[in-house]
């Protein structure tokens, strides 16, 4: 087992490595860029090294600084997580090269599996089944659309170097085919040097079915079962869980199999996920075909440790090491159901546009954090439904959290906007499904738009919970998925009343004059609370009577209100004779209320601070989050209709396209392209049609 390891990532990639690692004995190296320099993950390892500037091409991508940081720290191997450098080739080479191991598969398997064209042709030598595409290396555009003509509409262009989502677009007609190409195209070169595509058939019901293998440097490669990540938003995996519902034995073994074909291909090594789309087969089962394969280990990984009880980053540490795979297949079994909810800083209602900002409040459920749970008591027993073999892993923890954020952290523009992976097990999928939404109900996050309430949302709606997936589930779920109301504004306001008084009450002292609960020698006393909420004014009223007896009012509507505080912003609120168990954040004016059914924000508003208030100057378009200019597409002087794309901006590696609010004539150009603008910041000005 090596003696020190640098870590070549960060957020909870890092913390994830450096956690296993430390209960191996395995000293760690951060690196860190200026924006990460006091980051979690930083401290989670024994040192750090700094490697440059906030972007990523100026520090994690710059693979001679890493490899220079492990030299001069000692460190005998990399582990490069996931993103960033963890499927390039000539990292991976320059590793061995400087005599240091990479944590990772021979650079000849990234090479081979790292272009989705050249993969897919290997493939299909194999005999793996592929959707029907075209995959070739003549990039003309006009060629690609007849082929695109000639597959049959609707199809998927995909970028050939790519992943996560990035540089891929879905084309319904080929009156959109030139601009989703020259879009898919801009996006591929900027996130993986590489504009090369491919394009493939649609299929209409895909789910998304992967694979996880392991092979060893004896020639040795193992299945670890399969994960469902068929719940994506913009072509992004938002929920994950393992094992695939639905899948027989018989097709378990064939996926698994063919993904074990796959990987002894190219002599792989170490983790790596093959990705298929399935479909039904009219039969009741499913049909697979090779979508591309990850050659690093994935996001989703603690879904496939939670069913197996298995350590993954174990697994990679020892088979780089040298070292056989520590379980043979039919030593392997599925235990129970998992499933991992990504916790990112976004905002579902705005097309999934990533935001940024402090995080204000972060309060997660009960939870172990990267880790697996104690070891399953020994000897091992026999499991019922197996042929053989022992379950030999940990018991999986109910709640896990693998997270690289702490409480007043900031979410930076510059990287990807997850903020931390909440997994769950249960006994079965209804078990598990049952924890993650009490989960999602505990995690309270204030600060920059996050997607958690979204998440209840997929996790309670009829398709995710009867299974019913495919990647258009959150489409086809939109009615009840997107702007769904907050908590009712009584309930809301009701929450605000009770801090306020919970914390006025906590300031009294023995002098009567500091009580502020509005005792009256005679008659009832009437408090005032101006709140804001959703961009409405509302006037809340707390009535008390002289016996002590409240009332909240707002409008004509009053319900009778009793608050107690059970300290640390939990309050038991009765309204109406319905009891709330309420938690409620102050920071300022902002008031976040959580409770079993939902959330709100809101602001107490004092009138004469916010006399001056007006609204909002006419004839602006602003950036909707922070980010840098890639295209403006129309001119001074053009005239332009509501909806009419005017801008494309990139912000975490992905474009967003900004469209005109109303139709307009533009009258200038704010930013210049390639220009960073903060969120907020005004674009151009449009001036009324």
């Amino acid at each position: 087992m090596f003696k020190k390891i640098l870590i070549a990532n960060r957020g909870e990639i890092a913390c994830r490595v450096a956690a296993t690692a430390k209960k191996l004995g395995v000293q760690t190296v951060a690196v860190y860029s200026d924006v990460d320099a006091n980051a979690k993950h930083v401290l989670a390892c024994d040192e750090a090294v700094h490697i440059g500037g906030p972007s990523p091409k100026d520090s994690y991508l710059r693979g001679e600084r890493i490899i220079d940081a492990a030299k001069a720290t000692g460190a005998e191997a990399i582990h490069p997580g996931y993103g960033f450098l963890s499927e390039n080739e000539d990292f991976a080479q320059a590793c061995a090269d400087a005599g240091l191991v990479f944590i990772g598969p021979p650079p000849s398997a990234i090479k081979a599996m790292g272009l989705k064209a050249e993969s897919k042709q290997l493939m299909e030598k194999a005999g793996v089944p592929l959707v029907p595409g075209y995959h070739g290396a003549n990039q003309d555009p006009a060629l690609l659309r007849r082929e695109a003509d000639r597959i049959g509409y609707p199809v998927l262009i995909k970028a050939s170097a790519g992943g996560g989502g990035k540089g891929m677009r879905a084309v319904q007609s080929g009156d959109e085919f030139d601009a989703a190409l020259a879009s898919c195209k801009r996006e591929a070169i900027n996130s993986f040097g590489d504009d090369a595509v491919l394009i493939e058939r649609y299929v209409t019901r895909p789910r998304h079915i992967e694979i996880q293998v392991f092979g060893d440097t004896q020639g040795n490669v193992v299945y670890l079962f399969e994960r469902d990540c068929s719940v994506q938003r913009r072509h992004q995996k938002v929920l994950e869980e393992a094992p695939a519902p639905g899948m027989s034995e018989q097709r378990r073994r064939e996926m698994g199999e063919a993904a074990v074909a796959a990987a002894k291909a190219v002599g792989y090594v170490g983790a790596g996920t093959v990705e298929f789309i399935a479909e039904p087969n009219g039969e009741g089962d499913l049909r697979f075909y090779f979508m591309e394969m990850n050659t690093r280990l994935q996001v989703e990984h603690p879904v496939t440790e939670a069913i197996t009880g298995l350590d993954l980053v174990d697994w990679q540490l020892r088979v780089a090491s040298g070292e056989p795979l520590p379980l043979a297949q039919d030593q392997l079994r599925i235990h129970g159901h998992a499933i991992e909810a990504r916790l990112c800083a976004e905002n579902p209602d705005a097309n999934f546009l990533p935001a940024t900002g402090r995080l204000d409040v972060y309060r997660m459920p009960a939870a172990v954090e990267f880790e697996l749970g104690a070891p399953r008591p020994s000897p091992p027993t026999p499991l019922p439904g197996g042929e053989g073999g022992v379950w030999s892993g940990a018991v999986a923890p109910e709640v896990r959290v693998d997270g690289g954020v702490r409480e007043g952290d900031a979410i930076s523009p510059y990287y990807d906007s997850m903020i931390a992976k909440l997994i769950v097990w249960g006994a079965d999928r209804q078990q598990a499904l049952a924890r993650l939404d009490a989960a999602l109900a505990r995690t309270h996050i204030v600060g920059p738009h996050t997607n958690v309430a979204f998440l209840r949302r997929v996790v309670q709606s009829r398709s995710f919970s009867q299974a019913d997936l495919d990647t258009a589930l959150i489409e086809r779920e939109r009615a009840v998925l997107f702007d769904a109301p907050p908590l009712p504004l009584e309930v809301a306001a009701a929450g605000m009343v009770a801090h306020t008084l919970a914390a006025e009450k906590a300031l009294e002292n023995d002098d009567p004059w500091s009580r502020r609960d509005g005792w009256r020698l005679h008659g009832a006393a009437l408090r005032r609370f101006d709140i804001e909420t959703q961009g409405m004014h509302h006037v809340a009223r707390l009535e008390r009577s002289h016996r002590g007896d409240m009332v909240l009012a707002i409008g004509e509507q009053r319900w009778p209100f009793s608050a107690a505080s059970r300290g640390a912003g939990l309050h038991d609120v009765t309204l109406a004779a319905q009891r709330h168990v309420l938690t409620v954040y102050a920071t300022g004016e902002r008031f976040s209320v959580f409770a079993a059914a939902g959330s709100a924000s809101l602001r107490e508003i004092d009138p004469i601070a916010h006399a001056a208030d007006g609204a909002a100057e006419g004839g602006r378009l602003t950036a909707p989050m922070p980010g840098r200019v890639i295209a403006f597409l129309a001119k001074p002087g053009d005239r332009v209709t509501l909806g009419q794309p005017l801008a494309v901006m990139e912000a975490m590696k992905m474009e967003h396209t900004i469209t005109a609010p109303r139709d307009g004539t533009i009258e200038e150009l704010l930013y210049a392209v390639g220009d960073q603008v903060s969120e907020g910041g005004e674009l151009l000005r449009l001036a009324a049609a």
